[in-house]
């Protein structure tokens, strides 16, 4: 997109040569090594998902244990005007656990006999330059935007391969655009050279390019706008407003609202695509409390889709309050509810352990008006409804020598009706799921 990459060029040209709000993080640069950081991430991974009521000719459940290491370097920039840098990370996959029958959790690569690898390792890297408080990186990152994000779900994080801007030299204001080529998944491949598709859709792309950023109004209020292109597939543009109000140190209102709005580009190889998608959520905290109410709708004849990983593994590219653990209540038309409880022990003398409810139901879906060339046809039956519970209790060690170590597990319970089975995994309209994770960040350097 000629737009867009021309303002990626304007961004750092004027980030080099206008007048400066905030100091210059690279005049207080301390040096290549000074500034450098290592750190080495432990992550022991146990999934379990059962389809309640799959044929017996499809899989009855996935269950795989994995282990993962990985270890991440980032250099300080050398000194002067201009200071360059490099980033690299290595990460070493084992397997505990794994049977043929049961592989496909996302956590661990199969091989050609269908069988899950024992082990997988993979690195990457990127080099990097900084001119007061813009940084210009290239090669394996690791994006957050809204529209364009890698996955986090599994062993590892995901990446991809491009350009990454990030700027910050208005106070508050935070720039960030990319140009991208490639993917790939933290877990499921070990492939450098994955091509972007679409986690829904499937549709490949070469490129994606966006644009945007966040700006903090005060403390309490803060807004996003973001705008992307996925070559040849869609335009997509994203913006969000959160909003606190405090009423004293222990109570407070947070309303969060997200909006995307895509619709096709190009040659339109993913067909045609005219979809608006929003949520809405009101969160009060009183004490050690949080209640969190929530609303989702998808305004159009397609479901609402992003960025998928190589592996398969939906990427995290979907800002929507009612995306959770399971279902990203996402079907075309779908208007869906939330209602979650979060409790933070440490207000009753035990910090580091921490609960959370919620229950999701989706009605409405229709999927039958999608475009009937494209890939999103036949993606939910004209009265699709869906529901989810999640369950999950979480605790950090908070001192001592395991400090950071963390304990979680996650339960999620997700049922639908015969309209929404293409949206289960295998076609399934019921399934249980479990997650055992433990982790241990160790900050070397």
């Amino acid at each position: 997109m000629q737009v867009m990459k021309w303002s990626v060029i304007a961004l750092a040209v004027a980030a080099g040569t206008t007048q400066m709000a905030v100091a210059s993080s690279q005049s207080e640069s301390k040096g290549f090594i000074e500034d450098s950081s290592l750190n080495l991430h432990n992550k022991n991974y146990f999934f379990h998902r059962d389809f309640r009521n799959n044929s017996s000719d499809r899989q009855n459940y996935r269950n795989e244990w994995a282990h993962g290491i990985s270890t991440t370097f980032e250099s300080g920039f050398t000194e002067g005007t201009v200071g360059f840098g490099v980033d690299a990370h290595g990460m070493l996959g084992l397997k505990l656990d794994s049977g043929k029958g049961t592989t496909g959790t996302g956590l661990l690569p199969q091989g050609s006999d269908g069988r899950a690898d024992d082990d997988y390792s993979y690195a990457g890297g990127a080099v990097k330059l900084r001119v007061s408080n813009t940084v210009l990186k290239y090669g394996d990152l690791m994006p957050t935007a809204p529209v364009f994000a890698t996955g986090t779900a599994r062993l590892f994080p995901g990446s991809a391969t491009g350009f990454q801007l990030l700027s910050s030299e208005i106070e508050g204001l935070n720039i960030d655009a990319g140009h991208f080529t490639a993917i790939r998944d933290g877990s499921a491949s070990t492939n450098s050279d994955g091509e972007i598709t679409l986690a829904y859709g499937g549709t490949a792309t070469k490129t994606a390019d966006y644009i945007g950023g966040s700006y903090a109004v005060n403390d309490n209020l803060s807004v996003s706008l973001y705008g992307s292109e996925l070559e040849d597939i869609w335009r997509q543009y994203y913006s969000n407003v959160n909003y606190t109000i405090p009423f004293s140190d222990t109570q407070s209102l947070n309303l969060d609202f997200n909006i995307y709005r895509t619709t096709d580009k190009g040659n339109a190889n993913a067909g045609e695509i005219d979809t608006t998608a929003f949520s809405m959520a009101a969160a009060y905290s009183i004490g050690a409390h949080k209640i969190t109410l929530a609303h989702q709708r998808i305004n159009g004849d397609e479901a609402f889709d992003y960025i998928a990983m190589d592996g398969g593994n939906a990427g995290d590219s979907i800002f929507l309050n009612n995306s959770v653990q399971y279902s990203d209540f996402n079907g075309a038309n779908e208007k869906s509810w939330q209602l979650r409880y979060d409790l933070n022990m440490a207000e009753f003398g035990v910090p580091g352990l921490s609960f959370m409810a919620r229950y999701i139901t989706g009605s409405d879906v229709d999927g039958t008006k999608a475009d009937p060339n494209g890939p999103y046809a036949g993606l939910g039956g004209e009265d699709g409804k869906e529901w989810e519970r999640d369950l999950e209790v979480k605790y950090v060690v908070q001192e001592g020598a395991a400090k950071d170590l963390s304990f979680r597990v996650r339960h999620a319970t997700w049922r639908a009706n015969n309209d929404m089975a293409g949206f289960g995994s295998g076609g399934a309209t019921a399934l249980d799921e479990v997650r055992l994770i433990t982790e241990y960040p160790l900050d070397i350097l």
